[in-house]
């Protein structure tokens, strides 16, 4: 299987997740103080596409031109979009705990991770410099993972 056919596959576990989520309305979270902390995801997605600029989505990996993106949230996680899809989902699978919403969750991690692994890979061959940045900054959580 091609490394673009594994990025969409990638891409197509995270939307499904996503929408079973919804489905078992285990998605968004149910109290005020969980509510708080799904916006968080919610202004780091906002803040990395911002900070990313007018560059296009691709449902496949693929990196964009115009250079490596290494200011605002990027400056402390690589993927800060991946990590806020990550962080909301998350926060809806644990405060509606089932084991159906765990392996969502488990099928949205295994998504991303499929998709941030590929990513790499083609952005370290446009951009070598990438090696350098991936060494002082951390996938998902900053300082940790």
């Amino acid at each position: 299987m091609s490394d673009k056919m594994i990025s969409r596959l990638g891409f197509i576990l995270m939307v499904i997740a996503i929408i079973l989520l919804m489905k078992e309305e285990s998605l968004f979270a149910e109290t005020t103080f969980t509510r708080v902390l799904q916006a968080f995801p919610v202004l780091l997605m906002l803040y990395a596409r911002v900070t990313f600029g007018m560059r296009s989505f691709h449902a496949s990996a693929d990196p964009t031109d115009g250079g490596l993106v290494t200011e605002g949230p990027y400056k402390f996680i690589r993927h800060p979009i991946y990590a806020a899809v990550l962080y909301f989902a998350w926060i809806g699978v644990l405060t509606h705990i089932t084991l159906i919403n765990i392996i969502l969750g488990i099928i949205e991690a295994v998504g991303i991770s499929l998709r941030i692994h590929l990513e790499e890979k083609l952005i370290l061959q446009k951009y070598p410099e990438y090696r350098e940045y991936s060494k002082k900054t951390k996938r998902i959580i900053p300082f940790i993972i």
